[in-house]
């Protein structure tokens, strides 16, 4: 019991002291502000992290946007660019060619045979 009574009286010496209930209130503070709030420090870190995948999002539509500006300016300018994509992407042709389109589609191994 001897035991008891002394750590009893010293924690209530050590609590009466003053600067023990503000030590606790400003951690208690720190606690709730630096990892429960929504302005936390993970939160922070998460924001941090958002901006530099966005910053780097930004970054790669402008090298698009700056390659898709060239072309346009390609295809004003010079009118074979303008022959080579409408060769390329729709299959144009002049009169006088043939244009023979080679696919790199497997056929299917178990062909359907119809019913009869």
């Amino acid at each position: 019991m001897k035991i008891i009574d002394k750590t009893k009286q010293f924690t209530l010496q050590v609590w009466h002291t003053w600067y023990v209930k503000y030590l606790i209130v400003c951690i208690i503070g720190v606690l709730i502000v630096g990892f429960f709030d929504e302005n936390s420090v993970l939160a922070h870190m998460q924001n941090k992290q958002r901006i530099r995948e966005l910053k780097a999002e930004i970054e790669h539509y402008e090298d698009l946007n700056d390659a898709n500006k060239k072309r346009i300016k390609q295809l004003e300018t010079d009118p074979k660019a303008m022959e080579k994509i409408a060769r390329e992407r729709y299959f144009m042709k002049s009169d006088d060619e043939d244009i023979f389109v080679l696919s790199d589609d497997e056929k299917p191994t178990n062909p359907i045979v119809p019913m009869q």
